[in-house]
């Protein structure tokens, strides 16, 4: 059923394997390549905020630039991530406390350090997702929909956002869940995935969806942050929009249309950049500027004796 990923090599040794289900798609839409189950239903988890962001836009946020970026994004807790989050929570009139998301400490391990270093403790707008949370409080003032309920499946904000993933991939979602930071989570294929990812990376220009891929394009340290896996592909490979998510999932597509959605069956991330750059080589697409990141180092003593690379 999943097919074998990607392996990780220690001194010449396979010492560990991942599986899992990769969906590939050429310009024209066609499944270009597929490895594994593409076709059963998966969580698309952090993948799918660039989906809700456009539910966000759609719905009359004033969102543009690294706002959309952020609501987008997985941000690594920097201080201009908070500060960024908190404004766009002050231009809907609200503060820290109207967030849904849980208090978290900064992914980013420098300002996690300078917080403890300052007294400071976990906060709601420091965890990856406050700025898609911010992102629809500021949805929901600016439709007059209510602000306490809004990751409620049955709010209009999220049935917005159900409809956006539906129509972007084509499919009808069979089942809804709770992502981690709380907010509906709304299942789909690996290749409905793909497919929704395309439409948002080729729409054209003026549209919602392509609003939402220039700003990534645009600002991808506000997608990822400092050092962020995500917000490195992207600048290595200008144009592409690129989108990870927990247990192993991420999304890319170029500005051509070429497109990926991976996702590793053990939930394992560290491999899903390179699994994603070995598919869209596969089909064709341009990855020249983004070989440091096709394997991940396997360390011994502190120093390189192995990898981490795709076996595609």
């Amino acid at each position: 059923m999943y097919a074998r990923l990607a392996e990780v090599v220690r001194s010449g040794f396979t010492e560990s394997v991942h599986f899992g289900s990769v969906a590939a798609l050429a310009p024209d839409g066609a499944l270009a390549l597929a490895r594994g189950a593409v076709d059963e239903p998966m969580l698309p988890r952090s993948s799918a905020k660039p989906f809700q962001a456009l539910a966000c836009l759609s719905s009359g946020a004033a969102l543009g630039g690294p706002r959309l970026a952020i609501a987008a994004g997985s941000h690594t807790g920097e201080d201009f991530h908070a500060e960024l989050v908190r404004a766009m929570l002050a231009e809907a009139g609200l503060g820290p406390s109207a967030l849904g998301c849980p208090a978290d400490w900064p992914e980013d391990e420098a300002t996690r350090h300078a917080m403890v270093r300052a007294g400071e403790d976990r906060a709601r707008v420091r965890m990856n997702c406050s700025g898609k949370h911010a992102a629809m409080l500021m949805a929901c003032a600016a439709a007059g929909w209510d602000t306490a309920s809004y990751l409620t499946a049955a709010h209009p904000l999220q049935r917005q956002a159900r409809s956006a993933v539906e129509r972007l991939s084509g499919e009808k979602s069979p089942h809804t869940a709770v992502d981690g930071c709380g907010a509906p989570l709304f299942a789909l294929s690996l290749a409905g995935l793909a497919r929704a990812v395309q439409a948002l990376a080729t729409a054209p220009q003026g549209t919602p969806e392509r609003a939402v891929a220039d700003a990534m394009r645009a600002h991808p340290e506000y997608v990822g942050g400092t050092g962020h896996v995500n917000t490195e592909l992207m600048r290595a490979l200008p144009g592409t929009v690129v989108k990870g998510g927990a247990e192993g999932v991420l999304v890319a597509a170029t500005s051509e249309g070429h497109a990926v959605a991976v996702k590793v069956i053990d939930g394992g991330p560290r491999a899903t950049s390179a699994i994603a750059l070995a598919a869209l080589a596969e089909i064709g697409a341009a990855t020249a500027g983004a070989e440091s990141l096709t394997t991940v180092p396997v360390l011994g003593g502190g120093r390189p004796v192995g990898e981490v690379h795709a076996t595609l």
